[in-house]
């Protein structure tokens, strides 16, 4: 199997070559794979609605797309309509771009796999979540501020 993949970033290309993956153009990516995963952050202006009428456009009509990146990474009203016209084979989404709502027509296709944002799922993961809660709790019953406390604005107008 040929692996590509896009990224504005570049490997060390004896990383490239120990993986056995080749660099591409997003364009180039999209006109020659057969499945287009998707694992990239979102960033305003650069990856919001990466995923287009255009780029769709590019893609062979036997192949499919799959993200677990984003949601905002795809435009889905584009997708929707190129999953109900068979432009493309299907898609498989774990992130909507209107979450926890989908887009209209979505959840009627037969072509598209959807899955409740659980890709980060893995019981390996899972347990760090738990660890890491019960780590916050334990010192925030000792008086201490949570290592992982995110609106530090709380505890200091207490102060």
């Amino acid at each position: 199997m040929r692996l590509l993949y896009y990224n504005v970033i570049t490997i060390d290309p004896k990383i490239e070559e120990e993986l056995g993956v080749k660099r591409v153009s997003l364009e180039t990516l999209l006109k020659e794979s057969d499945f287009i995963s998707l694992h990239c952050p979102l960033i305003p202006g650069k990856t919001y609605h990466l995923i287009g009428e255009k780029e769709l456009s590019l893609m062979k009509p036997s192949a499919y797309l799959i993200n677990v990146s984003r949601g905002l990474v795809v435009d889905e009203k584009v997708l929707v309509k190129f999953l109900q016209e068979k432009r493309i084979a299907g898609a498989a989404l774990d992130v909507y771009e209107n979450e926890p709502r989908l887009t209209e027509g979505l959840a009627d296709l037969d072509n598209v796999i959807l899955t409740p944002h659980l890709a980060s799922a893995s019981p390996r993961a899972r347990r760090s979540y738990v660890a890491l809660a019960i780590k916050n709790l334990l010192a925030g019953l000792r008086g201490e501020i949570p290592p992982n406390l995110v609106n530090e604005d709380v505890i200091k107008s207490r102060a």
